[in-house]
């Protein structure tokens, strides 16, 4: 049976209308390829369950926030909203705290570094890195994530020093957007100099391509790829631009799932060299349905918190399924960041 035909068979997906060119072509690509495993990640940055997997109880990868919900960038699709749900750590001492809480009393098996940038897209982390590198030395098993933003390669030396183990960067491949969404005034060119700076450590470098970015529309991607394809990053992350945040004189379009489809296949086209994973952020509903199934038949080697339906027609066209309670970007290939849920 035909893939089409299987989509049609999997009833959250039965009555979408899928591109049956673009299905046919990803099958028989496929058959060129032979895809593995497909992973599903289920961090406990949020509450997630479904018909098909069940969340993780334990507040295994959290994310932490060093600027609680303060950013001087206010991006247009963000408004700093990202920031809200996580641990607002503001101080070394605070960090060190709550980490040593949550691995005595929820089994911390690691956590993601962030906060809100300063008018450079820059955020201020030299403070705790010796709260990170201390955190190393008593917790060796603990996996550290961080938001790198834009740095220069003394800032990624002592990221890498402290022991972070995994640095994600947002590569932005448009000047306008850059200006327009982020009221930045930084060039393209900064984004790739932070890559290269990273890509120039022992860390993991995981960049992420915000798919829709310019108001929900496509601007940059192909050049974001470009520049993705000319470093040894260990995986690639691309998520769906979100309307929900947008200020109301400057409002996001939901993007289409068929422009969405066109990055996602030339993500996996382009990124041969690492795997390529659909990260926790994209639109609800019958758009995320769509997205994460043109995903699993791209090729994609995981996604975060899938649509119910999804795991199904990963077995349906023949890949196994693994599960993951850690963020996408540090769960990669065996490393110790992959954790079962034991609640």
């Amino acid at each position: 049976m035909a893939w089409y035909e299987k989509l049609q068979e999997i009833e959250p997906l039965d009555d979408l209308r899928f591109d049956r060119g673009l299905v046919d072509a990803l099958e028989a690509a496929a058959r060129e390829r032979a895809p593995g495993p497909m992973r599903f990640y289920t961090p406990t940055f949020r509450a997630y369950a479904s018909e098909e997997l069940k969340g993780c109880g334990k507040a295994s990868f959290p994310a932490f926030s060093i600027t609680g919900g303060a950013c001087a960038l206010n991006c247009d699709h963000c408004q700093a909203k990202i920031l809200d749900p996580m641990i607002a750590a503001t101080t070394p001492d605070e960090l060190d705290r709550k980490v040593r809480d949550l691995i005595l009393l929820k089994d911390l098996g690691g956590f993601l570094l962030s906060g809100g940038s300063n008018r450079r897209n820059e955020v201020p982390y030299d403070r705790f890195y010796p709260t990170i590198e201390r955190l190393k030395r008593d917790f060796p098993h603990l996996r550290i994530a961080v938001h790198s933003a834009l740095l220069d390669e003394r800032r990624a030396r002592s990221m890498e020093a402290a022991g972070v183990d995994v640095a994600m960067l947002d590569v932005i491949g448009s000047q306008q957007t850059i200006r327009d969404v982020y009221h930045l005034d930084r060039p393209v060119a900064d984004f790739e100099a932070t890559l290269a700076a990273l890509s120039g450590t022992k860390m993991q470098v995981v960049p992420h391509i915000v798919i829709g970015l310019h108001y929900g529309r496509l601007l940059g991607e192909e050049t974001a790829l470009d520049i993705v394809s000319r470093h040894p990053v260990a995986a690639l992350i691309l998520v769906v631009v979100t309307p929900i945040y947008a200020p109301p004189d400057r409002p996001f379009a939901t993007i289409s799932t068929d422009d969405v489809a066109k990055v996602l296949v030339a993500a996996r086209q382009r990124i041969n060299h690492a795997p390529v994973q659909l990260g926790c952020i994209r639109p609800a509903g019958r758009h995320k349905l769509m997205t994460d199934a043109y995903a699993v038949m791209a090729g994609f080697d995981g996604i975060a918190y899938p649509a119910d339906g999804i795991v199904a027609l990963a077995r349906a066209i023949g890949r196994p399924v693994e599960q993951e309670h850690a963020c996408c970007s540090i769960a990669l290939d065996g490393l110790a960041g992959r954790r079962a849920c034991a609640a």
